[in-house]
């Protein structure tokens, strides 16, 4: 026998033997086509019937769906989807399908405008916790430049009073301290007087000019004299004198001013710097460092912690 008769022969043979299956097959092919529509009915017969409620209520009710739970947590099912879905780009869809739909926006205003957020944004903004970092983080900001202010202070007090005690603040530092205090003065007295102005502007000003000016200067004098007196005599130091660690007190007997004693140097003050601060070049010949105004209310300025 040839090779190629045998060749189609074995065709033939299988073509029959595959007509032969598909005839025995679609007889169940066609038995499912006609049963299926009939199944599912009974089975929607069946899961919507009263019986089939009470078996899953009962079902809920007992251990089975914790028992449910821990085989999901123990299987790691959760994670395992959401690996899925994160690495077929899934999850990312759906967050931005989410976040951009007006529904979730609604939901996040609603959130944002109840008072429970509202509640917990107070607790967190003015909470302890928060005000502590808040005042750790400027102290340790700060700390560093009074610091290196006032090494600075003291070091050039030494250069230019050689021969002044240790515990005795020289002009350097006592300078920086009024320069400062001189700029709080002239912010307060700007204030007021802008103030003043404003209430005066109601009546059409105050006339006339000079007159304007009488009474600038003698709010900034008052401001000056209140400033000094109420300070020395209450904390003995301005807050320019706490940013350079210097104070103001008797000479003999230490503590604080009082205050009349803080108001005659703060007059004295005033008349020291009017000739171009000479009433200062005293403290860089004198041991205590004493100026003009120390020497008539009978003080010295010393640091709260010498070097």
């Amino acid at each position: 026998m040839a090779p190629a008769d045998a060749a189609d022969r074995g065709s033939g043979r299988s073509g029959f033997v595959a007509a032969l299956g598909d005839v025995a097959v679609r007889p169940a092919r066609v038995a499912a086509r006609a049963w299926r529509d009939q199944l599912e009915t009974a089975a929607d017969d069946v899961l919507s019937a009263p019986e089939a409620a009470r078996i899953l209520d009962r079902a809920m009710a007992g251990p089975l769906p914790e028992q449910l739970a821990r085989s999901l947590v123990r299987h790691h099912v959760a994670e395992r989807v959401v690996r899925e879905l994160a690495e077929s780009g899934e999850l990312e869809v759906l967050l931005e399908k989410a976040l951009a739909s007006p529904k979730s926006l609604e939901l996040v205003d609603l959130l944002l405008a109840s008072d429970a957020m509202q509640h917990v944004l107070e607790r967190a903004i003015g909470g302890p916790e928060v005000r502590a970092a808040v005042a750790s983080q400027s102290t340790s900001l700060m700390d560093p430049v009074v610091r290196g202010l006032r090494g600075a202070g003291e070091a050039l007090d030494r250069r230019l009073s050689a021969r002044a005690s240790a515990a005795s603040a020289g002009v350097a530092s006592r300078g920086v301290a009024l320069f400062v205090d001189a700029l709080a003065i002239a912010t307060v007295t700007f204030v007021v007087g802008a103030a003043v102005g404003l209430v005066a502007s109601l009546a059409g000003g105050i006339r006339p000019d000079w007159l304007a000016g009488l009474l600038l200067g003698l709010g900034q004098l008052v401001v000056s004299l209140g400033y000094f007196t109420l300070f020395w005599s209450t904390a003995g130091q301005t807050p320019g004198m706490r940013l350079m660690g210097v104070r103001v007190q008797p000479a003999r007997t230490g503590g604080r001013l009082t205050p009349w004693r803080a108001l005659w140097r703060t007059v004295w003050l005033v008349l020291a710097i009017i000739p171009c601060f000479l009433g200062f070049l005293p403290a860089l010949f004198d041991r205590r460092c004493r100026a003009l105004p120390d020497y008539l209310a009978r003080t010295v300025v010393v640091y709260d912690e010498p070097a």
